[in-house]
């Protein structure tokens, strides 16, 4: 049954999904929660609960070389990463959702199918392309490269929906005012899909940041990036409680941007793109 185009279920199948959907909550979040309460654990075996919390970890965290380098390295390839998945991600856009052509679903098909591929995959193949079939080897470029095809996919997808919501009729009706095509992007196109683009870039750098398979395969020997360095270290005992905290932080940078990218991503009314 339903009631003004919203169906109506049954108190006990609410309580059912409310109940479920607490589950899966749990299930993703609470191990989440562990690692954080745990860089705080006063108790360096990391017993369970905590005997007592301590902000030791962080302040020997703030002093360790290799995950402040790592760190780094890891916010340098994100942003490098981004940029070219910005500009890259936008053109494609505008080919696919303001000219038609022969083959234009395969080519859309093609640009998102990275980010649905396993990294280990990705990484397999970008390492041999980048080896064995161009003859540059693997460098910090090799690694921006890599990082930027899943990065393009979620700008694309931003940057194609805002133009799909957008249409074609505001860019017409500036050009008809007298303005050239390049005044009409710049003053009436650029301006409404800033949001898009912002939240199509803090996704991009939000993936790249935490991305491990892919930066496995393509990355050189002098480049660790934070989550290579946390996977390296992690049966460390004595770089254990570091771990512990540079996977909280870990946790608290990758989310950041994806909240902001998820409330720019809606309509002034509150709708999602």
């Amino acid at each position: 049954m339903s009631r003004g185009g919203v169906a109506l279920v049954s108190p006990a199948t609410r309580w059912v999904l409310r109940v479920i959907l607490a589950s899966v909550l749990a299930f993703v979040y609470v191990p989440l929660a562990v690692v954080v309460i745990n860089s705080f654990n006063a108790d360096s075996t990391f017993s369970w609960p905590p005997t007592g919390l301590t902000l030791r970890w962080w302040k020997a965290a703030r002093n360790s070389s290799g995950m402040l380098d790592a760190l780094q390295q890891s916010i340098v390839i994100g942003l490098l990463a981004t940029a070219v998945a910005l500009v890259l991600g936008t053109l494609a856009a505008f080919s696919l959702q303001r000219y038609r052509f022969y083959g234009r679903g395969a080519v859309s098909l093609l640009i998102i199918l990275p980010i649905a591929l396993p990294g280990i995959v990705t990484g397999i193949a970008l390492s041999n392309a980048f080896v064995t079939i161009l003859g540059v080897g693997i460098s910090v470029w090799s690694l921006v490269i890599a990082h930027a095809t899943f990065c393009i996919v979620v700008v694309f997808n931003n940057v194609i929906a805002r133009l799909r919501r957008l249409g074609g009729d505001i860019d017409e009706a500036s050009m008809d005012l007298g303005a050239t095509r390049w005044t009409t992007f710049r003053l009436v196109t650029l301006p409404n899909l800033a949001s898009a683009l912002l939240a199509g870039g803090l996704l991009a750098f939000a993936l790249s940041f935490d991305e491990i398979v892919v930066t496995t395969f393509t990355a050189p020997p002098d480049i660790q990036t934070l989550p290579l360095w946390i996977y390296t270290n992690l049966l460390s005992r004595q770089q254990a409680p570091i771990v512990n905290v540079a996977a909280a932080g870990l946790i608290l940078v990758s989310t950041i941007p994806i909240y902001l990218s998820q409330r720019l991503s809606g309509d002034r009314t509150g709708g999602r793109l």
